[in-house]
């Protein structure tokens, strides 16, 4: 299977009476690509150097430049300083803010006060299940279950029997559920192993380790590009003849598919998760536009296998992939 998607919901735009979707009576755009002037914090969890991350900045700070808005990107792994960073955003007044929520309850007070203060807020990429509850106007996103699903029912037609799901942040509610879905449709046992993506060799180190000490295992699978790199190193230092597949994708990944290192990668599109977060606060602003219809607005999950690497490989190291 070269591909496997899963549409994006573009559906009209819609409204409610909340405090997040007040409508600026302040502010009106000139019009046009570049326009806007709004003044838009993006607050995520990403580690420092993840690549993943940088991609989802890429998107936020594109978007920025076509939308003519001022962006503020900050970020930490760290859910209470993250929360601090959105608790900064919202006393300097911002226009919009996006977040993405790994450890949601972490991170409610701080968002609860963004929606009270009538700043619209969009989550992304984490915590798509709690995104309406804490007053968000939509969720930007992978289905975690629907990609996790994808994953193992991949990895059932390839033949695996025993399968290692490698877990690089403690508390991450998306990362887990990515790892119990994978295992509902594998129909084979997964172990789930936990790394520090802020400490690879370490990882390597970890994931080595289990391959000797159960060669039952045949399958891994990481949850991120990064880990994906040290997963491969440690399958052929332990002399394992595990196969792998990993969820998120940059240019090594692309690469590793490519040249049959790796299965396949689940391809969630951070790029547009920060790119589409970005636009969509900012025609909200303006107009009240809203995509989703209520319902999460999914830019995932794509399957790149051996098929498509080639050209998603070029993009990826263009950044946008």
């Amino acid at each position: 299977m070269a591909v496997l998607s899963v549409t994006m919901l573009v559906l009209t735009a819609c409204t409610s009476q909340n405090a997040v979707n007040a409508e600026d009576e302040n502010k009106t755009p000139a019009g046009g690509a570049g326009g806007y002037g709004y003044k838009i914090a993006v607050v995520t969890h990403g580690a420092a150097g993840d690549a993943f991350w940088s991609i989802v900045k890429n998107g936020v700070e594109k978007a920025g430049a076509d939308m003519g808005d001022t962006i503020m990107y900050s970020s930490d792994g760290d859910p209470q300083k993250q929360a601090q960073l959105i608790d900064a955003a919202v006393n300097q007044k911002v226009d919009g803010l996006v977040v993405s929520m790994a450890n949601p309850d972490a991170l409610k007070s701080s968002v609860g006060k963004a929606v009270a203060a009538g700043i619209p807020v969009i989550t992304i990429n984490s915590g798509a299940g709690r995104s309406k509850e804490f007053g968000a106007l939509t969720h930007i996103g992978q289905d975690e279950k629907v990609a996790g699903e994808a994953v193992g029912a991949e990895l059932r037609k390839q033949g695996i029997k025993k399968a290692i799901c490698v877990i690089h942040e403690a508390g991450n509610v998306g990362l887990e559920e990515r790892c119990a879905a994978v295992a509902g449709t594998l129909g084979a046992p997964v172990e789930n192993l936990q790394v520090d993506i802020n400490n690879l060799q370490s990882s390597q180190s970890t994931i080595k380790s289990k391959l000797q000490s159960d060669t039952a295992v045949d399958g891994v699978v990481t949850l991120g590009g990064p880990v994906a790199g040290v997963a491969a190193a440690a399958i052929g230092e332990a002399s394992s003849a595990a196969r792998l597949a990993t969820f998120d994708l940059n240019a090594d990944v692309a690469k590793g598919v490519q040249d049959g290192k790796i299965l396949f990668a689940v391809d969630q599109q951070p790029y547009l998760q920060g790119y589409v977060a970005v636009t969509m606060l900012t025609q909200y602003k303006a107009n009240l536009n809203v995509l989703g219809g209520g319902q999460q607005v999914l830019t995932g999950p794509t399957l790149v296998t051996k098929d498509n690497a080639a050209q998603i490989a070029r993009l990826a190291a263009a950044g946008t992939r």
